[in-house]
């Protein structure tokens, strides 16, 4: 084959990939939808109920035994399908403000993101600090407005908090008819046309076209008061809406907004039939040889994540890659940048949540799982020819402390291999005292990582731990030549993360700030140095 050729091949795969993830706050229906996007991908057959505790099936996307239990997503999932031409990855992330560390790094694999909203509640905290991080990246973000089919909010309301609360102007791709038990339908401003709400039965859409929002058979469908009300408010966005601009999209200024109920199966089809048309193929990634961009013929990409026990039987660890460039071929020799040598690529994988398929090749925007026999961490460059050492992800400090230690001492080794497995993973940090006897003390941004710590310890490695809180609320990791441990006695704690830096625990700003007055030639840094 010609290299034009296979150039060609290389531009047409690209091309074809979108690699989203989805960001809401917690209850907005994010978990439904995903699940209602893979349903339609025909990667699963029914569509699992997420509450349902007592019923046997299960979010696919939450594999997790605790997830299962709770009704929570509490790590981020990965799902590959094919649909219409495209080859989807989808981020799933979990919306609990307690793994907001996990989320932040998945979101740098994404080239877009889905932004969910609760018609009811509109924007909320944790959608808001997700948006953030979308809004940094400069990333093209699409909303749906969830639960159309419930009593919610005016959607005029819910278009002007978007700009006032994130500072994003909105261009809404269609217009609900109604809303709650007076919901008909959405009006299609795009394609001219109507789409029918039918009460939970949507495994076929109806749609209806029309010549536009005064025809008649809108009249005759949705009644007189929701016809009238639907001209004014299409008027209305017509004189004083924003105009569409594509270029603003991408550039993650106007975001195109959809409206539907995930749960009923409504308006999801055609928002993913539009996302995939709208939203950007793989993007280039910032290096320490500049921009790469998905084109560049050497195959590089970054661990963005580290899940251990995907398989509980197999005790296996594995490392989600995100490919920014070149062809992925299985068996295929990389150079790991920062351990300084070659290793090969035997037993990749594709996700769909914790069910895997061997992969033997994967292109730019593809997401891989790498089996992980402890050779990697978050953060991680793989590359062939060049050494290129992506950017960092982002860390963040801890804020809850607990010492932990182990109920029976004779699991001391599984003890020990299940702290360093799960604290690879990121989300969960481990310290060690400095002082007198070895106490280990964990770190977490939000109290469930705690619980999950604790029922992951007993359901995978069998051990029963005990976790005693600590008053500390503030890390600052502590780099100074002369570092003179007695400075950190009253109300803080210098401790080591793992990889030996000191890092100073404060109860309070108070005590922090003593401190560094005390030590102004040391640096106190939020995150690793």
């Amino acid at each position: 084959m010609s290299t034009n050729a296979l150039d060609a091949n290389m531009l047409q795969e690209i091309e074809k990939r979108r690699t989203f993830a989805i960001i809401s706050h917690p209850d907005a229906g994010k978990t439904t939808l995903t699940e209602k996007l893979l349903l339609f991908g025909g990667a699963i057959r029914l569509a699992g109920t997420v509450k349902g505790r007592k019923a046997s099936k299960h979010a696919t996307s939450d594999w997790m035994e605790i997830e299962k239990q709770r009704g929570i997503s509490v790590t981020s999932s990965v799902m590959q399908f094919d649909y219409n031409g495209h080859r989807v990855n989808i981020l799933d992330t979990p919306g609990h403000q307690d793994f907001s560390e996990d989320t932040y790094r998945t979101l740098t694999a994404a080239d877009s993101a889905v932004m969910l909203i609760d018609s009811a509640k509109g924007v909320e905290a944790q959608t808001k600090k997700l948006f953030q991080v979308c809004s940094k990246r400069g990333i093209p973000i699409f909303t749906f407005i969830n639960k159309m089919d419930r009593e919610g909010r005016n959607p005029f309301e819910l278009l002007e908090e978007l700009e006032n609360v994130l500072g994003i102007r909105s261009y809404p791709m269609n217009w609900p008819i109604g809303s709650g038990k007076q919901l008909c339908g959405v009006y299609d401003r795009v394609k001219t046309q109507v789409e029918l709400f039918k009460g939970d039965d949507h495994s076929e859409i109806t749609v209806q076209k029309v010549s536009g929002y005064e025809d008649e058979i809108i009249r005759d469908m949705a009644g007189e008061h929701l016809y009238n009300q639907l001209q004014e408010e299409l008027m209305l966005l017509d004189v004083a809406g924003d105009e569409y601009d594509y270029e603003k999209v991408l550039r993650g200024e106007l975001t195109p907004v959809f409206f539907g109920s995930a749960i009923n199966n409504f308006g999801v089809q055609t928002f993913l039939e539009n996302f995939l048309q709208l939203a950007p193929s793989p993007a280039s990634r910032k290096s320490s040889q500049g921009e790469i961009e998905p084109t560049y013929d050497g195959f590089t990409g970054y661990v963005f994540k580290i899940q251990a026990n995907m398989n509980p039987a197999h005790r296996d660890r594995i490392a989600f890659f995100r490919i920014v460039s070149g062809k992925f071929e299985r068996g295929m020799s990389v150079k790991h940048v920062r351990a300084g040598k070659d290793i090969k690529l035997a037993q990749p994988q594709q996700f769909l949540a914790q069910d895997r398929d061997i992969v033997d090749t994967a292109f730019p925007g593809d997401i891989i799982g790498l089996f992980d026999p402890g050779i990697f961490r978050i953060g991680d460059s793989l590359s062939t020819g060049k050494e290129i050492v992506f950017d960092e992800l982002p860390t963040f400090s801890p804020e809850l402390f607990s010492k932990v230690t182990i109920k029976n001492a004779l699991k001391q080794k599984q003890f020990l291999k299940g702290i360093d497995q799960l604290t690879e993973e990121g989300t969960v940090q481990v310290f060690h005292t400095t002082s007198g006897f070895d106490e280990m003390i964990l770190g977490v941004v939000g109290q469930l990582q705690f619980e999950v710590m604790e029922h992951r310890m007993k359901s995978e490695y069998g051990v029963d731990i005990l976790l005693h809180r600590m008053p500390f609320q503030f890390a600052r990791w502590v780099v100074d030549d002369k570092l003179d441990p007695t400075k950190f006695r009253i109300n803080s704690q210098l401790v080591k993360d793992k990889k030996d830096n000191y890092v100073a625990l404060f109860e309070n700003e108070y005590a922090m700030r003593t401190a560094m007055e005390k030590m102004p030639s040391a640096k106190f840094l939020e995150t690793a140095p």
